[in-house]
């Protein structure tokens, strides 16, 4: 095992700890900062694997913009401090079973289609070449406006949320 390995280790328990962590708390601050912690764990996985455009919008659009539009909402709400209700069982089970479903989904592609064909993937693209897709008629045009709809999604949630009142909430 050498460090690049360990590294990809480290980066998938740091990932997968924090949403876990993420989805248990009940703290609603804590679960914001887990998720937090999740996405930049993602975000070094990108790094990883060399793809450093990916990584970077993975930082500015995620972790810049919509993780700190939902601690800004915490705060701006007053209620970082309390505790989330208990989840109802048939809740949680539910949950669960979506979770397992997914899981065999994800399983039975694995093993249909396999990794085989992936052991070389070739040059990570550079900036200039994800640009000129961009501006391609095929190219990420389409995803690149998904993403500001996202963020102006998030931004639209963060003010109803802080302009209610406190009996409201």
């Amino acid at each position: 095992m050498n460090g690049s390995t360990i590294v990809f280790y480290l980066l998938g328990l740091m990932s997968i700890v924090s949403a876990v962590l993420s989805v248990t708390s009940r703290q609603i601050f804590r679960s914001a900062i887990y998720l937090l912690f999740t996405l930049i764990g993602i975000a070094g996985l990108y790094f990883w694997m060399d793809y450093q455009f990916i990584a970077a919008v993975q930082i500015v659009v995620y972790v810049g913009g919509i993780a700190v539009l939902i601690i800004f909402s915490i705060f701006l709400t007053q209620q970082s401090g309390e505790q989330l209700p208990e989840v109802p069982v048939s809740r949680a089970v539910a949950g669960a079973i979506a979770v397992m479903s997914g899981l065999a989904l994800v399983l039975v592609l694995m093993d249909r289609y396999g990794f085989s064909g992936l052991s070389d993937p070739g040059p990570a693209p550079s900036v200039a070449a994800i640009g000129e897709k961009m501006l391609d008629i095929n190219g990420y045009a389409l995803p690149f406006e998904v993403v500001s709809i996202l963020l102006l999604a998030a931004m639209v949630g963060c003010i109803v949320i802080a302009m209610r009142k406190k009996s409201q909430v």
